[in-house]
């Protein structure tokens, strides 16, 4: 196999995995469900990753970045927030990967829990960088942003089906507060 096609096999499952394990959870996903979703065999997942904690680090990894390039990207705080705790992001099968693996990692130990700490020191740095540079509470700011935005879609995630209006009403009291951490 030229190393192009293997490059191409090894995106694959980690597009796969990315997607199944933000949906379901890493520990209810298995190596052969990932590959299968990526179009390869069971076999040749080990060729590309150690292990399934491997892919699931470089996994967190890989969300964290495409999630931070989504905050830095965004024209203003305000606008990320408004995008962030809505109804659609409450309601995609895969969101952020602090919401959608932050209570698997929190049971797991070792490179999946070092690349997650590593991916929301870089995220609160991402959201950092939209606050004024020249405020001395900034830090702390973009930290209470962070834990108010992902708590609440935690929650507005949880009661979305059995009651969706107290979900709506939990994202826009997020969205109030998350407003207020950052002074605005």
């Amino acid at each position: 196999m030229s190393k192009q096609k293997a490059g191409q096999h090894r995106d694959a499952i980690l597009s796969a995995a990315s997607r199944l394990f933000r949906a379901r959870g890493i520990d209810k996903v298995g190596v052969a469900e990932v590959t299968e979703a990526a179009g390869l065999t069971h076999g040749g997942f080990y060729g590309h990753f150690a292990s399934k904690e491997a892919l699931a680090a470089e996994v967190c990894d890989l969300s964290f970045g495409n999630a931070v390039e989504r905050v830095r990207g965004a024209a203003s705080l305000e606008d990320y927030i408004d995008q962030y705790v809505s109804a659609d992001h409450r309601d995609r099968e895969g969101p952020c990967p602090m919401v959608a693996l932050g209570a698997d990692v929190s049971r797991l130990s070792g490179p999946v829990r070092d690349q997650f700490t590593a991916g929301v020191a870089r995220y609160i740095a991402a959201i950092r960088a939209h606050l004024p540079p020249d405020d001395p509470l900034a830090e702390g700011r973009a930290a209470a942003l962070v834990s108010v935005l992902v708590g609440g879609m935690n929650l507005a995630r949880a009661v979305a089906v059995a009651d969706p209006a107290l979900s709506d009403q939990i994202l826009a009291g997020v969205r109030q507060q998350a407003r207020a951490a950052i002074g605005r």
